[in-house]
């Protein structure tokens, strides 16, 4: 699917399944919903209401949306290609079009409740959100002015992204999201001591409060910050099932 494509059927969600949607998705708001569905797929947040809007006269909502305007030709499409889909269809389909992490998510245990399953989406969810929007908007901080950005998320090297200035010195860069302009987040055990290694060369990026205005806030050598980490310990259980043939 194209980013048009996908930005509509994230429309169609919406517009189609109102409330009950973004609670499947563990959104407070739809506000909420365009600012980290928006980011996390790599489209404008105003896109994602204006698609819903332009399909609201096509579902029983108490919204009017758009209807005096005629549906345009790339959204009548998506329109009768997925108008009769479910629920868990459509959000497994959009959840997938936040990346590979939700993939994997297939393989959860299956005692796994759901409300765990979907809390587990939406964090991932906001996850991916603030990593886009990092990518728009890192140049507005003046530490980063005029650096050229390298995605190393999937490099396990204890951060997100390299940014490298003109004297090809690099900053490291680890990105996490929070739904509102409070609350915790978590380094790995890599990631940590990555940032006490590389010290006032590793940033924490921290996009807060996409329940109302996505708010970025910069730490500089988190480790040795003002910042109260405590260490925490968990013991994982992996079972596997053997036989012979």
């Amino acid at each position: 699917m194209t980013l048009r494509e996908k930005s509509i059927l994230a429309g169609l969600y919406l517009s189609k399944f109102d409330t009950k949607g973004l609670s499947a998705l563990g959104f407070s708001s739809f506000k909420e919903a365009y600012n980290a569905l928006g980011f996390a797929i790599g489209t404008k947040p105003a896109s994602l209401k204006n698609y819903r809007d332009e399909l609201d006269p096509y579902f029983p909502n108490e919204r009017q949306g758009w209807h005096k305007r005629q549906l345009r030709d790339h959204c009548r499409a998506i329109l009768e290609q997925f108008r009769d889909a479910d629920l868990e269809s459509l959000k497994h389909m959009i959840c997938n079009f936040c990346g590979d992490d939700f993939r994997d998510m297939n393989f959860q245990d299956a005692s796994e409740t759901t409300t765990n399953i979907d809390a587990f989406a939406q964090r991932i969810m906001t996850g991916r959100a603030a990593e886009n929007y990092f990518t728009k908007h890192y140049q507005a901080d003046p530490v980063f002015y005029d650096t050229e950005i390298e995605d190393v998320t999937h490099s396990g090297c204890g951060y997100d992204f390299k940014l490298w200035t003109s004297s090809n010195r690099f900053f490291a860069v680890e990105v996490k999201g929070i739904r509102e302009l409070r609350g915790s987040i978590a380094m790995t055990d890599k990631e940590f001591h990555a940032a006490k290694a590389l010290k006032n060369s590793y940033f924490l990026y921290v996009v807060k409060n996409f329940v109302d205005t996505p708010t970025p806030t910069t730490v500089r050598n988190p480790a040795e910050s003002n910042m109260d980490f405590t260490r925490t310990e968990r013991l994982v259980i992996q079972v596997s099932w053997r036989s012979s043939i």
